[in-house]
């Protein structure tokens, strides 16, 4: 691992911390791949209970021609109806996903009690990439912080880049409104 701070994050985490998230997210890589060959948005999360997997969702917003269904917004529904409840606080659950959540996600992220939140691949770069409009959100790192949700991000972001560039080469659609 090299000496230079590749991540992002709202609390002290530790060197083992990091290295279960990179493990994680680079799982959240392959199943994004998997997601892709199957028709989804180049979008997955994935959601742990204290490192032991739940479930993942990709992102549907074409397939199921709705603009909600963002990967994260998948997730949050799929562990709402596991769990029975509206309320994910006590399940102390982490969410992994393979890029930062855009505006929409993160107000989901907020309300649904989530604890951690790891991403990859940076906004300003998943714009770079594919064109998405992630939205404004002025210091949400600390006003999760605010909110007691731990949030660490940039985390094998190299790989994510990897994973974006080629759902862009192989012309996947780039859905975004009109304006």
């Amino acid at each position: 691992m090299s000496s230079i701070k590749e991540y992002q994050a709202n609390f002290e985490i530790s060197e083992q911390e990091i290295e279960q998230a990179r493990v994680l997210l680079r799982q959240v890589h392959e199943q994004t791949l998997d997601g892709i060959k199957a028709g989804k948005g180049p979008f997955c999360a994935a959601v742990y209970q204290q490192h032991k997997f739940i479930l993942a969702t990709s992102n549907s917003v074409v397939e199921e021609q709705c603009a909600l269904n963002h990967a994260e917004m998948n997730a949050i529904r799929a562990a709402c109806l596991h769990y029975k409840s509206f309320d994910l606080a006590p399940f102390e659950l982490s969410l992994y996903i393979n890029a930062e959540p855009c505006i929409m996600c993160l107000g989901g992220i907020m309300w649904s009690g989530i604890k951690q939140v790891f991403f990859s691949v940076p906004s300003s770069q998943v714009e770079e990439i594919t064109g998405f409009d992630e939205g404004f959100k002025p210091h949400w790192f600390e006003e999760f912080a605010r909110r007691k949700i731990k949030v660490c991000g940039g985390l094998e972001a190299e790989l994510g880049r990897k994973v974006l560039r080629q759902y862009v080469a192989e012309k996947r659609p780039i859905y975004k409104p009109t304006r």
